[in-house]
């Protein structure tokens, strides 16, 4: 079934669902490596084997009900990709439902999160990335990847970035003069990923995750891949004390870029996201 996970439809149709999975295989702006594009199908294609009983939680997740959309249609045009992308989710929110965007590469974050903007008071967005992405424009573009938490700050400037260790000059001191909150990987590397990450979100978070954020010995899949990354538990451990204190709304997973007879990046995101569906409902 090309659905995620391979449910089958009692668990997978829309209405019952709390859970919807929106592929979003936007590519418009990729500056090193292409592939963006193919990710969440990959992340689709390898969630079938991922076992749908969790041990920790000791639950099946997929019974709250998971459904996926077909993916969102692209017309390569910045601004009527992003108007489609936020009005898919906008509907999505209004029905209620808890959506999970699948990039694509990560501008798609801006059109993603302007929908929860909207719909959301006292809203915070934590940041898992590599890279700054706060940009003005990169490469002739205001909607690039690398600007992409530009345009969310302009929207909100309760922004949470979180392992990022590489960032043009222009980007740290736009970090300093807007006093940014921002948990650079050489600090979290000394002193691990401490409550003052969380004191600085608000009641409601959105999370957007760059799988670049992970170490690339683990996750070599990705248009930027930059060394001094994370690995698996310490991030679901951080992770699993946010969901725990604040009310996650609705998460993205990005950049993701598939390469030919390495499966194993694609299984990893696949498990992370239904990891982060079981700490939002059942943990």
């Amino acid at each position: 079934m090309n659905n995620f996970l391979g449910i089958d439809k009692e668990y997978s149709r829309y209405d019952p669902s709390k859970i919807v999975i929106i592929p979003i295989p936007y590519e418009n702006t990729t500056s090193y490596m292409p592939g963006a594009k193919f990710g969440a199908g990959a992340i689709i294609e390898a969630s079938a084997y991922v076992e749908l009983y969790d041990e920790e939680l000791e639950v099946e997740v997929y019974r709250q009900g998971i459904h996926t959309m077909p993916p969102i249609k692209i017309l390569n045009r910045a601004e009527d990709d992003f108007d489609t992308i936020s009005e898919c989710f906008t509907h999505v929110l209004l029905d209620g439902k808890f959506p999970v965007g699948l990039g694509g590469e990560h501008s798609i974050s801006f059109p993603v999160y302007r929908a929860f903007h909207k719909q959301y008071n006292n809203i915070s967005v934590l940041q898992l990335d590599a890279h700054s992405d706060l940009r003005e424009s990169y490469e002739g573009s205001v909607y690039s990847h690398a600007a992409v938490m530009r345009r969310i700050y302009e929207l909100n400037k309760s922004i949470v970035p979180v392992g990022v260790r590489s960032q043009c000059v222009e980007e740290a001191q736009f970090v300093k003069k807007e006093k940014i909150n921002t948990f650079y990987a050489h600090v979290l590397h000394k002193n691990g990923f401490t409550d003052s990450i969380i004191d600085k979100l608000s009641d409601n978070v959105y999370i957007t995750i760059d799988v670049d954020f992970f170490d690339p010995a683990l996750m070599p899949s990705t248009g930027t891949p930059e060394p001094g990354g994370f690995l698996w538990y310490e991030t679901l451990d951080f992770l699993k004390r946010v969901f725990k204190r604040k009310n996650v709304v609705g998460f993205d997973v990005v950049e993701l870029c598939p390469q030919k007879g390495l499966v194993h990046p694609d299984f990893m995101t696949a498990k992370l996201i239904y990891k982060l569906l079981g700490f939002r409902f059942c943990n």
